[in-house]
């Protein structure tokens, strides 16, 4: 059995939308990924298969295969990440990828002719290169590299300010070994009234976090805490995903490497974000006055 996740960011064009369609039209990224784990029968490896660093080859194929339908007309998404049909995308059921790929790269042409005339350069990236949300891949990457470079001292100091910055108080890195994988402990206090104490494992893994390091973890921060915290630069499988919610098992709450990266990037911890502002004029709008 080939266990290789043989699918290319256009074979998912079509399973995107009808993965869309079975969630009533919109769902987030993590929703559409596991309705098209559904439609195509996926097997655990293929799923868990890396592209690079901690993004999976079907997360970063679906990432493209749904900025191509967005420049397509057929989905929109939100700045809280959820993606949905457009009009245009409720009424089709599927779509010929050689015409949806031929379009969005004229358009792309076209938008970059356009830019290089006003701006005078030709170094816009293409569609081939980049687009919106496959820009985040590649700059949380390098940022995770860097972290995989620093000294196990300081990624422990990282945690625990990351920790401290998202609410934590006294949070303390034991350091201890055979510790069961925790590595450190805090109180997370929600509305200055529930405390809840939390125990926390944070290691720079490079690759895939399986199912059986969330049991250890879970027996080892069992009379301890009631509450798990588990957070990798690398990727969670999906069967440790369910493990963690598993029904009748203390809940363990999961980071991996680009959701680690995303709250970096918001608490501005290590990172500068520089934003160029473009002014568009809508002239459609002017004219419907």
């Amino acid at each position: 059995m080939d266990i290789h996740f043989k699918y290319k960011y256009d074979d998912l064009f079509n399973p995107t939308l009808k993965a869309l369609k079975n969630l009533g039209n919109s769902g987030s990224t993590s929703e559409i990924e596991d309705e098209v784990i559904k439609i195509l029968n996926l097997s655990e490896d293929s799923i868990n298969e890396i592209h690079r660093e901690s993004t999976t080859k079907l997360a970063y194929r679906l990432a493209w295969a749904r900025n191509y339908l967005k420049k397509y007309g057929l989905v929109e998404n939100s700045s809280r990440g959820i993606w949905a049909l457009t009009e245009n995308g409720q009424k089709n059921n599927e779509v010929n990828k050689d015409k949806v790929k031929k379009f969005v790269v004229k358009k792309d042409k076209e938008e970059r002719l356009e830019k290089s005339t006003k701006t005078k350069d030709s170094n816009i990236p293409n569609i081939e290169e980049i687009t919106e949300e496959i820009e985040e891949f590649s700059w949380q990457d390098k940022l995770l590299e860097t972290i995989r470079n620093i000294e196990p001292s300081q990624f422990e100091r990282l945690c625990q300010r990351l920790l401290r910055e998202l609410g934590f108080i006294n949070v303390e890195v034991t350091g201890k070994t055979n510790d069961g994988g925790i590595d450190g402990k805090g109180i997370l206090k929600i509305g200055q009234v529930l405390s809840f104490h939390v125990v926390f494992q944070a290691k720079r893994y490079q690759g895939t976090v399986s199912s059986s390091v969330i049991r250890d973890f879970r027996g080892a921060m069992d009379g301890r805490a009631e509450k798990g915290l588990i957070m990798t630069t690398g990727n969670f499988s999906r069967e440790a995903r369910k493990e963690a919610q598993r029904d009748g098992a203390k809940q363990i709450d999961l980071i991996d490497g680009n959701e680690f990266a995303e709250k970096l990037k918001d608490l501005r911890l290590g990172v500068n974000i520089e934003l160029v502002e473009e002014v568009k004029i809508k002239n459609d709008w002017f004219r419907s006055l």
